[in-house]
């Protein structure tokens, strides 16, 4: 179902627009929430493929959720659907030759991104592809924060349940992620394929004109060496200009000291800025120094929430209901400096609305954080919290 703009607004969506360039109306966008929609929704895609499908993932896991994609894969392939998957050396560092196998009999195009290879010219470990996008036919595209594994399916599926956010898109914003994809892939050193057709749906300056029902969506990447801070100057922007609320899900939650002040300021001149965070992270280090940046910036009147549930590994952003994004970047070192990223932004109230829903949903299963805890820690707690963050740049 298509999300309606109740009625154009070019002036108090261009607040929200660090540029007017690249945005595509009548765009549709679905907020998928956790593995058991998400996966259900980019399965039925791939089963109902006719002609292509691009698949590229940081993690892929050949365990029962990367058997379920494989499964698919394998049957549109057989069936002449010309398939490509791209995944990151480091993160699917576990997948089986075996299991990648049986895709390339199929006639499935595999590329590695950045394989592990010290003796390459130019290898750098650290340089990875962290997004997270599938695209069909050209006409429908996922992307968002879940890669594909056990650890973000379902517990009704056996999954362990990680929570995390995904969206759906249709319009002429799918053909921004195909020709992203196809760049990556291209860099790769993926066969070449024809460039898929280009959304003609564009506003360009200043919004003009009366937009098609839709939101309107803007692809980010930092793919290009000009690309690489439009993620973080994104977020800058849209904090810079908030005046009701800033509503954060991030992962690994590490500001460096530009959105740290945007964040603080933004909270003394009365905005409600609220940044959900896991209460356990899976990378340890990172949950220290998010203890030093918590207690920070709460002093500053950042309120903070800490995740109960198992790892929560969302990407998302919702500023006074009408800035949105959902993807791949994290606020840390490796999204900032070194990983492949990409995110959607979304001027749309519907979709803005959906994802504040999803922050109020949240709070039931979330802590909030009480600055006072930080003068509660034992002295050498405080000390780890501090070198962790420290050794921020590193994580």
């Amino acid at each position: 179902m298509a999300n309606q703009l109740a009625a154009p607004l070019p002036k108090q969506l261009a607040i929200y627009a660090r540029s007017t360039a690249r945005w595509r109306a009548g765009c549709e966008v679905t907020v998928l929430r956790d593995g058991g929609a998400t996966y259900a929704a980019m399965l039925a895609a791939i089963r109902g493929a006719a002609k292509t499908i691009c698949l590229e993932t940081y993690i892929l896991v050949d365990d029962t959720t990367g058997d379920r994609f494989k499964s698919a894969l394998l049957e549109r392939a057989k069936a002449g659907v010309r398939v490509r998957v791209l995944y990151d050396a480091v993160g699917s560092l576990t997948l089986s030759t075996g299991w990648l196998g049986e895709l390339r009999e199929a006639g499935v195009d595999i590329v590695e991104f950045n394989p592990i290879a010290p003796w390459r010219a130019r290898f750098q470990l650290s340089h990875r592809d962290h997004r997270k996008v599938l695209v069909v036919d050209d006409a429908v595209a996922f992307t968002g924060g879940l890669n594909i594994s056990n650890d973000y399916a379902a517990v009704a599926d056996g999954g362990a349940g990680w929570h995390d956010m995904h969206c759906c898109l249709r319009g002429p914003i799918v053909a921004d992620l195909a020709r992203g994809f196809r760049r990556t892939w291209l860099r790769a050193g993926g066969a070449s394929y024809p460039l898929p057709r280009g959304g003609t749906d564009v506003l360009g300056e200043g919004f003009a004109g009366d937009a098609p029902a839709g939101a309107f969506v803007r692809l980010l990447e930092n793919t290009g060496r000009r690309q690489r801070t439009a993620i973080r100057r994104a977020y800058l922007h849209v904090i810079k200009h908030a005046r009701q609320h800033v509503l954060i899900q991030n992962a690994y939650f590490l500001p460096d000291r530009g959105l740290r002040r945007a964040l603080a300021r933004a909270a003394r001149r009365g905005v409600d800025v609220r940044v959900l965070t896991p209460g356990r992270s899976d990378v340890k280090l990172v949950e220290w120094a998010g203890l030093y940046v918590m207690q920070r910036l709460a002093k500053r009147g950042v309120k903070f929430l800490l995740w109960n549930g198992p790892m929560m590994h969302a990407k998302t952003a919702v500023v006074d209901g009408t800035w949105s994004t959902i993807g791949s970047y994290n606020f840390d070192a490796q999204s900032r400096f070194n990983n492949l990223e990409l995110t959607v932004e979304i001027l749309d109230s519907a979709i803005g609305a959906a994802l504040v829903r999803e922050h109020d949903e949240d709070l039931a299963n979330s802590t909030a954080y009480d600055p006072a805890a930080w003068s509660r820690l034992a002295w050498w707690r405080r000390a780890a919290a501090w070198i962790a963050f420290r050794l921020r740049r590193l994580l």
